[in-house]
């Protein structure tokens, strides 16, 4: 059985049955039922048209579900509209889906939460974490939006911003670990930039594109995360860097700045440094304030931190850090809603000489790492610092 292929199928007979008049919540829970049957039925008859055989046993799931709730004419209605069989279209049509999702009834953060779970294939709790909220919370939002769009038509593609933000989301999730997710995004960005002329989507390609150059140089043998610092430039897609340079240079030429451009400003202002040591970091701070004057994001602020005591020095970043613990609108209360705050002062400490405070802040933030790798990482990193007070 070959589950990547059912997960890969899975947006595109989505697709299909919402297009033939379910409304999203019955269509997903019937393409589910679809997914389950081939589960069992496949690795002893695998299909010919493994997408046709989807749409056909999804189509029939929603149909036995709608002859338990609906009025006999309507039945007979949809009856009639069950495909012939055959071979399914070869057409793609997540990207089409993930308009669908985003839309004009939902607010943009719950087009995203939903996006992501039915389309995405992420889990509540890599929503929740990629979104900086709580599980719960996350999870709440994602019912209210199934049950705003249940029984809605999705005739009314959402707003282009919304899908962008998907698919940087999708694409970071794919980043921090499952490749082929970041692979996935880079594709139906691809598909939209060729479709449509719009300069973020085209600094939304850029970013991912010098972004998922550096993937190879971005694990060690053993697994481990390799800083930027640390990577060996070598490995990286010089090819790919070219072409989201390219790609932005173009986008940026059109003189209508967005969140996307300006980071993928940054990130080939990484790429073009021939050493860590060559990083023109000044630069660097000036595209974040540009970040900071059109996102106004807590995480943008915590990375321009970074950024700062790279420019001015460890005690810049570090009075950098505490202006910005200040203005928190959690900071009165001691809590942060920066998962990543911690091990951004622990870095500041070290490179000011600082060693005692790092390794505690390393250890600290291990404890509140969003996933194994940064918990890994930076255990070895306050390991490394008690070793060096030891000797």
């Amino acid at each position: 059985m070959n589950e990547a292929l059912l997960r890969s199928l899975t947006p595109s007979v989505l697709a299909v049955i919402v297009r033939r008049g379910a409304d999203f919540a019955a269509a997903e829970d019937a393409v589910q039922d679809a997914l389950v049957e081939a589960l069992r039925v496949w690795p002893s008859d695998p299909p010919h048209d493994p997408k046709g055989w989807l749409v056909t046993v999804a189509w029939r799931k929603f149909l036995d579900a709608t002859r338990a709730d609906t009025a006999r004419r309507r039945r007979e209605d949809r009856v009639d509209e069950e495909p012939a069989p055959g071979p399914a279209p070869a057409a793609d049509d997540t990207l089409q889906l993930y308009f669908l999702c985003a839309h004009p009834s939902l607010t943009p953060s719950s087009a995203v939460a939903l996006t992501l779970r039915a389309v995405g294939g992420l889990t509540t709790r890599q929503i929740a974490q990629a979104c900086l909220v709580p599980e719960a919370t996350m999870a709440q939002r994602i019912s209210r939006a199934k049950r705003t769009v249940s029984g809605v038509r999705f005739d009314r593609p959402g707003d282009v911003s919304t899908v962008l933000r998907v698919l940087y989301l999708v694409f970071n999730e794919g980043y921090s670990g499952d490749v082929d997710l970041a692979a996935e995004a880079i594709r139906l960005t691809r598909q939209l930039a060729a479709s449509i002329d719009h300069p973020e989507v085209a600094g939304l390609l850029a970013l991912m594109l010098l972004h998922h150059a550096r993937r190879a140089a971005r694990t060690a043998a053993d697994g481990g995360l390799v800083p930027l610092a640390e990577q060996d430039r070598g490995r990286w897609d010089t090819g790919m860097i070219a072409e989201g340079v390219e790609i932005l240079q173009a986008a940026l030429a059109r003189d209508r700045l967005g969140e996307f451009q300006a980071q993928a400003a940054i990130a080939a202002l990484h790429a073009d440094a021939p050493t860590v040591e060559e990083t023109d970091w000044v630069q660097i701070v000036e595209w974040y304030d540009e970040l900071v004057r059109l996102t106004d994001s807590p995480v943008v602020r915590l990375n321009r931190v970074v950024a700062v005591g790279e420019a001015d020095g460890p005690r810049a970043g570090l009075a950098a850090l505490a202006a910005l613990d200040d203005s928190s609108p959690d900071s009165s209360s001691g809590k942060n809603p920066m998962p990543r705050r911690t091990a951004v002062a622990a870095y500041l400490h070290e490179r000011d000489g600082d060693l005692v405070t790092a390794a505690r802040l390393y250890a600290e933030a291990a404890r509140k790492a969003p996933n194994l790798a940064e918990r890994d990482h930076l255990t070895r990193q306050a390991a490394r610092l008690n070793s060096r007070r030891s000797r």
